[in-house]
């Protein structure tokens, strides 16, 4: 590439790589900062509001990446970390209220929203993600709570030491019982250092769910409405379980079904995704011509790479200075898993896949270390080993059938290997079963979702004759801001029917053409 190429497609690359750490649900959270309002010299303090029983006082979610922020209310409510001893050690829950606007009636019932991970917090993500709230928002209130562990709710945050660790010989592919002790010894400092100040069995979805009802219980709502992201369907589900009287309607998007062992179809979906998302590189002729088969191609380089990392020269993006390293088989593995959320993003990967097939990996390895930068520190380690541990690692297995696959066993070998020291709670006995309601339910999916497919979707509704689930073609991990969703949401949360709802919009949604040359996709 020319100089003016390259730096176009860097450009590119960290536009695409912001907007992807967002819709991360995976498993990866997004990044961003609750803070007061500043009153600066004799100014008065900042106004209370009520809301309840609790007083609230302005604040900004602004998020890291982009320019948009929201104006909110603010405040905190102590509840007992371990909940059999209310007068012991207590989390001071983060809580955010965006209000509804002041032209429409207000009603009764707030939507919680519970975002993802696990891991993410609710108040950093919303910024997001609020645009898909605004037909909410016209006579609703929007609540927001930091799920104990996270945001800056006692977040529990440990930072691998090991990431991005280049003394040790790159040449060497680790195997999968060395990467499992390593992600062991992480995690005994992360509980060790963590014990000091949080008892970590009391940080699971169980728990989260109480708080959510005692913050209900605060605000002085009789009922609330549930939307609950990637992870965060778990929570609503449990919470819709747990306390039905409750819940007016749920809103499910990038389904995980209440009978899902985190971790134990991370392989398997990833390829279905994969497979689908580069077929359509067959079903646009310019790429077919171009690319050829992006499928074959990757296979072919996981092969190169397991036998003999290439050391590559590649421009680091974040500091536009050259650097050297190995391109390692987990480099091009979790590029491959972490682009495919996002149709944007995976539309990059054939032709970087042509381009290492033809020697040029420069571009793989740029794109995954500026990816791993972009997600270091943004998860609360902690508090999702709090939760996985507690509530699947029990079921976690290996399958012989995902040996030979991009990201084979990696997930249940190492969370096992984590969760064998880790701290673990309880949980209810039908944890796992499915929730059986008549609840007002609207369940969304993406097409190509690689971590959520839609037969996740379609599994939880068959339990809920008031659901109705809805696919979005060529889309990943969160759709619920895709097209005309935001339209469709908010008529739900409106009229609590979604089998009344006309989502022949959806159609109009395109697919996301692949990028055949570095000048971006065809006319």
């Amino acid at each position: 590439m020319t100089p003016s190429r390259k730096f176009r497609w860097l450009a590119a690359l960290l536009i695409i790589t912001a907007a992807l750490v967002y819709r991360h649900v995976r498993d990866q959270p997004h990044v961003a900062h609750a803070t007061a309002t500043a009153h600066r010299g004799t100014a008065a303090p900042a106004p209370r509001r009520m809301l309840g029983t609790l007083a609230f006082t302005p604040c900004t979610l602004a998020p890291q990446f982009g320019a948009t922020s929201v104006e909110a209310q603010c405040t905190t409510l102590p509840v007992p970390e371990n909940p059999d001893q209310p007068q012991g050690r207590q989390v001071r829950l983060h809580i955010a209220w965006v209000p509804a606007s002041e032209s429409g009636t207000l009603a009764p019932d707030p939507v919680f929203m519970l975002t993802g991970g696990p891991g993410q917090s609710a108040t950093e993500s919303y910024p997001q993600v609020a645009p898909a709230f605004r037909e909410v928002l016209k006579n609703r209130n929007v609540i927001l709570v930091d799920q104990r562990g996270t945001g800056q709710s006692n977040p529990l945050m440990c930072e691998d030491p090991d990431a991005g660790d280049d003394s040790a010989d790159d040449a060497v592919v680790l195997d999968d019982a060395a990467k499992a002790a390593r992600a062991q010894r992480f995690a005994v400092r992360c509980r060790d250092a963590l014990s000091k100040r949080a008892d970590l069995r009391f940080y699971t979805t169980t728990d989260a769910v109480g708080d959510l009802e005692r913050v209900r219980k605060a605000i002085g709502a009789t009922q609330v409405d549930l939307v609950g992201i990637s992870y965060g369907t778990r929570v609503a589900q449990q919470y819709a379980m747990r306390h039905p009287t409750s819940t007016r309607a749920i809103v499910l998007d990038s389904v995980a079904p209440n009978s899902l062992i985190l971790g134990n179809d991370f392989a398997r979906n990833l390829e279905q995704a994969l497979d689908l998302q580069f077929g359509r590189c067959g079903k646009v002729p310019a790429c077919a011509k171009a690319l050829g088969d992006p499928r074959s191609r990757l296979d072919a380089l996981m092969a190169r790479l397991r036998s003999d990392p290439p050391l590559v020269r590649y421009r680091d993006a974040a500091t536009n200075q050259m650097r050297e390293e190995r391109l390692q088989p987990d480099d091009v593995a979790g590029l491959m898993r972490m682009y495919a959320y996002a149709p944007l993003a995976s539309s990059l990967l054939p032709l970087q896949l042509k381009e290492a097939s033809e020697g040029r990996y420069d571009g793989l390895m740029a794109m995954s270390k500026m990816l791993g930068g972009a997600m270091a520190g943004q998860m609360m380690l902690g508090m999702q080993l709090s939760v996985i541990c507690s509530e699947d690692a029990y079921g976690l297995k290996d399958n012989p059938d995902d040996a030979g696959t991009l990201l084979g066993n990696q997930f249940a070998d190492y969370l096992g290997a984590q969760c064998q020291v880790w701290p673990k709670g309880t949980m209810p006995a039908d944890f796992h079963a499915p929730l059986v309601s008549r609840v007002p339910a609207l369940l969304m999916s993406g097409e190509f979702d690689p971590v959520t497919p839609p037969r996740y979707g379609a599994e939880v509704a068959r339990h809920l004759p008031n659901a109705r689930h809805l696919v979005v073609r060529g889309q990943g991990h969160n759709v619920i801001g895709v097209g005309c969703m935001p339209k469709l949401f908010g008529q739900f949360i409106d009229t609590a029917n979604a089998k009344s709802l006309d989502a022949a919009c959806l159609q109009s949604v395109p697919y996301t053409p692949p990028f055949t040359t570095f000048n971006g996709w065809e006319p």
